[in-house]
């Protein structure tokens, strides 16, 4: 059973949201909070596999939650996703860069909002290709001088090249096709280059390749 917990200040946003939720056999909301303040304390006591948060309440808003649930030992399995009425919110990369797994539209299709519990649930981001393009583009066009980042100088040349095709938005399946590898080589090497670079999905992976310089906005992808 996958556990969730809802966090927006509107209750009719919550209730149709649980609604949904609960129809399945698989997922249960075990928490509502109104406020950022809110959610994570219940985060802290609840334990939930997946934190829906709205990015804009009261108290504390979605990534100040974020951050704080994101800098908590004990949270490390807890899942943050956002909740956002526009596909470019000013705060959606922000939010990424405080520990969301990724961002959901709240007009999202009862189906795909369902999927998507699922898939942060195990742990993958949610992060289409499409909205990953426009959102690196639009929010780390200009980004600060790249650092050093921790655990890069460890990656291997197939690794890097792999990071920077997970930060253009591919699938696993996308860069097996473009590399002609199998699939589970290609996930076997996402997977060794998150736990070289200290990051815990596909989310935190896009961020470190654009902070790092790894990726440059902007530029051609090269195929």
């Amino acid at each position: 059973m996958i556990r969730v917990l809802l966090a927006d200040d509107q209750p009719l946003i919550r209730a149709g949201f649980k609604a949904l939720l609960e129809l399945t056999g698989d997922i249960t909301v075990v928490g509502e909070a109104a406020d950022g303040a809110q959610a994570v304390e219940l985060a802290g006591r609840l334990l939930p596999d997946v934190a829906l948060l709205d990015v804009r309440m009261p108290l504390l808003d979605g990534i100040q939650a974020t951050r704080r649930i994101g800098a908590d030992p004990a949270l490390n399995t807890v899942r943050v996703v956002i909740l956002t009425n526009y596909a470019l919110d000013e705060y959606v990369f922000a939010a990424l860069r405080a520990g969301a797994s990724g961002f959901l539209l709240k007009d999202i299709e009862p189906g795909d909002l369902l999927q998507s519990v699922r898939v942060a649930a195990r742990g993958d981001a949610l992060l289409s290709p499409s909205v990953t393009r426009r959102l690196i583009e639009e929010y780390v066009s200009t980004p600060p001088r790249p650092v050093p980042a921790p655990g890069a100088d460890r990656l291997t040349e197939r690794e890097r090249e792999i990071v920077s095709l997970v930060a253009r938005g591919m699938s696993n399946d996308e860069i097996a096709a473009h590399l002609v590898i199998s699939g589970a080589t290609a996930k076997t090497h996402v997977s060794r280059s998150m736990t070289k670079l200290g990051v815990r999905d596909r989310a935190q992976l896009v961020v470190f390749a654009y902070e790092s310089g790894l990726v440059v906005p902007g530029a051609s992808e090269g195929h």
